[in-house]
């Protein structure tokens, strides 16, 4: 089967991708690492321009109707620039407060969430992304015999990522606008990711119990599969290009067999995670976001590997632009789901492959 973009996506898209690439995103990342969220949001507002977020957003809300397709497609140029930001939480708290039953909140918050004026961030675990500029806190607080779904990152180390569990398996049973954050974030493995620990207290306005959470858990895993599977095509790009300029032994080192099934191996990975994401925001199903997550995040962490390698020492600087897409394809690998959580999912559906 193939997956191709009708007209209209693939002008939306390649209007996204002039409008990024006239950014400067790599400056936007830096400014917003150091917590200067100013070009940031600025780059924000553009993208609500564009129309983003009234893809997550129902019609009376100003928005467009939730449609996945699109804001997958968006979701890869998102990553093939490595925009930072609560982009994945705010499209999925924006799908979550269109699910309340009460639609006050809906209709008090989503109308500028869909124009940009308003940020939004999730969290389900213990670390809230971006719960600095965030303007929509939104925390479900599991029930105190399950674990938390989702979690992000540990706040360093490549070790964490507890729980994940797949949607329904920990039922939240409150969901709360938190207030603002009292302590400073924790170190991440992207540094673009800025992680504050999660208030869990009951602090801030209740909007609901028992919050219908499986279609935004499912939409977050789903964009940030997008994501990572744009980050590993531009660590390919990157890569390509400089195999071609750097020189070994008087040739290219792009011309050595050696390098070329390098590359190969990860094109053929982007490649097959390509369809499995778009088929993905086509059902969304469990069994079959969990899987193009595994796939997109798995292949865009073998483009960081092999991009690191062949770049030698220079691939190490943080000065280099690589670095802002080498650590985000490691950080989103844990975001929404780890490998072993989506794994669980896969297995556990009805699909038979």
């Amino acid at each position: 089967m193939r997956f191709l973009p009708d007209p209209e996506q693939r002008a939306f898209t390649d209007s996204l991708d002039a409008m990024l690439t006239a950014a400067d995103t790599p400056a936007v990342v830096r400014d917003w690492s150091r917590g200067d969220h100013t070009s940031g949001r600025a780059l924000w507002s553009r993208l609500a321009g564009a129309g983003l977020f009234a893809l997550a957003v129902p019609e009376p809300y100003d928005g467009l109707g939730l449609r996945p397709v699109e804001l997958t497609l968006a979701f890869v140029e998102l990553g093939r620039h490595a925009v930072p930001g609560p982009l994945v939480e705010t499209v999925a708290a924006a799908t979550l407060l269109a699910a309340l039953d009460d639609q006050g909140p809906a209709k008090r918050l989503l109308p500028a969430l869909a124009s940009g004026e308003s940020a939004a961030t999730l969290s389900t675990g213990a670390y809230t992304l971006d719960a600095d500029m965030a303007d929509v806190r939104l925390v479900a607080r599991p029930a105190p015999s399950a674990r938390p779904a989702f979690e992000d990152e540990a706040p360093s180390g490549p070790t964490g990522g507890q729980g994940a569990a797949p949607p329904g398996t920990a039922e939240a049973t409150q969901l709360h606008l938190a207030p603002p954050p009292d302590t400073p974030p924790h170190s991440s493995l992207d540094p673009a990711r800025r992680l504050f620990p999660t208030h869990h207290s009951p602090r801030g306005e209740l909007l609901a119990t028992a919050p219908p959470l499986t279609t935004a858990l499912l939409l977050a895993r789903l964009t940030t599969a997008a994501q990572a599977l744009g980050v590993g095509l531009t660590l390919l790009d990157k890569t390509v290009a400089h195999v071609r300029q750097r020189t070994q032994f008087g040739a290219p080192i792009g011309s050595f067999q050696a390098v070329k099934h390098q590359l190969a191996d990860v094109r053929i990975a982007l490649e097959f995670a390509r369809p499995l994401v778009l088929g993905a925001a086509l059902t969304m199903t469990e069994s079959d976001v969990a899987a193009a997550k595994l796939t997109a995040c798995t292949a865009a962490y073998t483009a960081a590997r092999t991009a690191l390698q062949l770049h030698g020492a220079i691939g190490y600087t943080a000065e280099y632009d690589l670095s802002l897409w080498l650590t985000k394809a490691r950080a989103l690998r844990t975001a929404w789901g780890t490998p072993d959580a989506c794994r669980s999912a896969v297995l556990s559906g009805d699909r038979r492959w």
